[in-house]
């Protein structure tokens, strides 16, 4: 067996799975192809809320009770992660609770069929951790708004060419936003989603520098709050945030 094969292999049966409860609720016809006016509409989120946190927890149980407090304290899109225990339910009773308030979306998605899965279960938008050609390609075929991780300026560049509309700028750079600011100038059609780097005082200066959005993580999901239980301090951490996000206004789209 290959090692891409072995790796495959284990991916799948490594995948979570919804619960029939779940299961019952379905977000998605049988090919998952969206409306041009959801595609539309999401894009449209980004460029208003300009912010999304992004949570990874190392339990099921502390999964909600973080994405929650993010919610209260002003998040209104968020993305869940592949790699969070029982993900894909908890996206789905996220989606269920908040559909048409809070935008709900998945990350860690490294294949088509963890694509597929995370759009039955209701993500609005995917996110994948590197420059996936094959993901980006079965979504922007079926209207999805992908946003894959990259690291480099040719990287973004293939990613826009290969059909991602935004590009998520993964791990964090040398320079942070004016580094942005360079590569976004230079290549401006460009819509450039920061994460790793971003905390909740910089987020802004992204933002002002050509950053179409943000992705907030550790900085707004601190772990040793989510060990302590410490959630009230999460919305305090979301409040912060989304009030430097705001300061820098909505998003021209480029169309």
């Amino acid at each position: 067996m290959t090692l891409r094969s072995a790796c495959s292999s284990a991916a799948r049966l490594a995948a979570p799975r919804l619960n029939a409860a779940a299961a019952a609720r379905p977000f998605s016809s049988l090919d998952r192809t969206k409306s041009v006016d959801n595609y539309e509409a999401v894009l449209d989120k980004f460029a208003e809320i300009r912010a999304c946190a992004v949570l990874r927890t190392p339990t099921s149980d502390a999964c909600p009770k973080a994405m929650q407090a993010a919610i209260d304290g002003g998040f209104k899109i968020v993305e869940f992660t592949l790699t969070t225990p029982d993900c894909l339910q908890h996206l789905s009773d996220f989606r269920t609770k908040y559909d048409g308030d809070v935008m709900v979306g998945c990350g860690t998605i490294l294949n088509t069929t963890d694509a597929e899965n995370v759009v039955d279960a209701g993500a609005e938008f995917i996110i994948t951790p590197v420059m996936l050609p094959d993901v980006i390609e079965w979504c922007a075929a079926r209207n999805i708004v992908c946003v894959p991780g990259c690291q480099t300026p040719t990287e973004l560049v293939n990613a826009y060419r290969h059909g991602a509309p935004l590009q998520k700028l993964f791990p964090g750079v040398t320079g942070g936003p004016n580094w942005v600011k360079a590569v976004s100038s230079a290549l401006p059609f460009l819509s450039i989603n920061p994460t790793s780097g971003v905390d909740l005082d910089n987020a802004g200066d992204y933002l002002n520098n050509g950053a179409a959005s943000v992705g907030l993580v550790a900085p707004l999901f601190d772990p040793a709050a989510i060990a302590s239980e410490d959630f009230d301090q999460i919305a305090k951490n979301a409040e912060k945030v989304m009030a430097n996000v705001r300061k820098a206004g909505p998003y021209n789209r480029k169309k």
